[in-house]
């Protein structure tokens, strides 16, 4: 399928569903709720033009100086997130209300001022509820990714190695809203916990080397015993990914393009194999080739995978290969996505899980895309711990 096909096919839908909503959050938050012109009309302005550079904030961003452009495409961005959640609780109250009326079965009809009393209720409740949540997923999405130990039992890993630490970063997505400020951060907060080895797990970035490589410079601080290591994500594919590997590469972290390579020494180690990214093909690129990947390795030895995508993991566990450790779900993001993606990918969401001997870690990633918000789904640095299975 060619790519401006498979683009329309998903962009479509989701314009005419995002225009859908828009009407409804109009007529049931400001038409239903005052007949004054003047009111009605700042709504009318206020849920097109939401509409419209919702829409067209890409382009907008791209007419616009930089920082203008931030601060615009930040907050078209929230409002995407708040009409997501102004519609969700518009539509619990509205469906309630409905549903409440048909169980009491009222004698009569409310009043006039009755449902206007009831349109103003359910229009404040709705756009309270639909504030507090957005708030709280901006500031939880901006907030510092918590960092989260997760002990493995690595089948066939030498005793000398217990404890040894892989810190995973995962879905940054450094663009147009997290800049150099989240990346120093980030790294800050990696060091902090001496690891010996880090590794970022794809969808590292949102844009061009030439738009993002003095903000994504950043990295190249990073600072582990056995050094970081890098993976290409779908993300990154979009953005130039032979690009951003050679820019990769210029900050002295290793990338594993379907290959891997030994951790430790004569005495103790343990094999680290990347891939990429799994989409990259529907791209026309090489992409994932997990056969190349484990070329040469020796079944005594234990080894962990890096895969953007937790896709392929059967086949992954059916080679024995004893950990694998992912991101892309972003654990749903944003509620409901969570329940979404726990749908889409059951247990491979988010967190550890097991098949047979191999595990699975898929991490929520750092960072966000869309809507710069977070709800119960919080970012996270996965600081994964190795102990001999």
């Amino acid at each position: 399928m060619p790519r401006w096909l498979s683009l329309a096919l998903f962009l479509v839908p989701v314009i005419s569903l995002l225009a859908v909503a828009h009407v409804y959050l109009y007529r049931r938050l400001v038409r239903d709720v005052t007949a004054r012109k003047g009111l009605r009309r700042a709504g009318i302005v206020l849920f097109v033009g939401g509409f419209v550079g919702s829409v067209g904030a890409r382009m907008l961003g791209a007419m616009l100086s930089s920082e203008v452009a931030r601060t615009v495409g930040i907050v078209l961005l929230l409002w995407m997130g708040l009409v997501l959640y102004l519609l969700m609780f518009t539509l619990a109250l509205d469906v309630g209300g409905r549903v409440l009326a048909r169980v009491r079965k009222a004698p009569e009809p409310p009043s006039p001022e009755r449902r206007a009393f009831l349109a103003t209720g359910l229009a404040a409740g709705a756009t309270v509820a639909g504030a507090a949540v957005s708030t709280y997923g901006a500031w939880r999405a901006f907030h510092p990714p918590d960092v989260r130990d997760i002990p493995v039992r690595l089948p066939r890993l030498p005793k000398a190695l217990e404890g040894f630490t892989l810190v995973q970063l995962t879905d940054i997505h450094i663009g147009g809203v997290l800049q150099r400020r989240f990346v120093d951060e980030l790294v800050a907060r990696t060091n902090a916990l001496k690891p010996d080895l880090i590794a970022v797990t794809g969808d590292l970035v949102d844009g061009t080397v030439a738009e993002l490589g003095r903000y994504a410079g950043g990295f190249g601080a990073l600072k582990a015993r056995h050094g970081a290591f890098f993976v290409t994500g779908n993300h990154d594919y979009y953005s130039g990914a032979d690009a951003w590997v050679a820019f990769v590469q210029g900050l002295g972290i290793t990338v594993l393009r379907n290959r891997s390579v030994s951790i430790g020494d004569a005495g103790a180690s343990f094999d680290l194999l990347g891939v990429d990214d799994w989409s990259a093909q529907k791209l026309g690129e090489p992409g994932y080739d997990l056969d190349a990947a484990m070329r040469g390795l020796r079944p005594d030895r234990a080894s962990v995978l890096l895969a953007h995508q937790p896709s392929n993991f059967q086949e992954v566990a059916r080679r024995d290969v004893g950990l694998q450790i992912s991101g892309h779900t972003h654990g749903g993001q944003m509620f409901p996505g969570n329940v979404l993606g726990h749908l889409i990918w059951g247990e491979q969401n988010a967190g550890l899980s097991q098949m047979g001997s191999s595990h699975l870690y898929v991490s929520r990633g750092c960072g966000f895309v869309g809507p710069p918000m977070r709800v119960a789904a919080p970012p996270e640095i996965a600081r994964i711990i190795l102990l001999p299975g």
